[in-house]
């Protein structure tokens, strides 16, 4: 069952951030991840929540989404952006698909 990162990223040190931002996709695609939303624009519906930049990517499953994260190859570019953003990440589940 599909799994999904959804992280509000506040970027303090763009610069810095620019390293991160060019080289994550390839750690997270060697893990099936794929970006379903990457910083576009957003639009509050209802309460306060403000995001930053919001980053919206599917994994295969859970197992695959926390192999990425808790990886080596993403272990430096997570050390680069907790140096460059204030992040709220979390990791969700997907749901079985429903048919008709």
């Amino acid at each position: 069952m599909a799994a999904y990162l959804i992280a509000d990223v506040d970027i303090t040190d763009p610069a810095a951030f620019e390293e991160y931002k060019r080289e994550v996709p390839a750690t997270e695609a060697r893990y099936g991840g794929k970006y379903l939303g990457r910083g576009g624009p957003t639009k509050v519906l209802e309460g306060d929540w403000q995001p930053h930049r919001l980053v919206i990517v599917e994994f295969p499953d859970m197992e695959s989404l926390l192999a990425w994260y808790d990886s080596p190859e993403y272990a430096r570019l997570k050390t680069i952006r907790k140096q460059c953003a204030k992040t709220r990440m979390i990791a969700l589940e997907g749901v079985a698909a429903v048919t008709a």
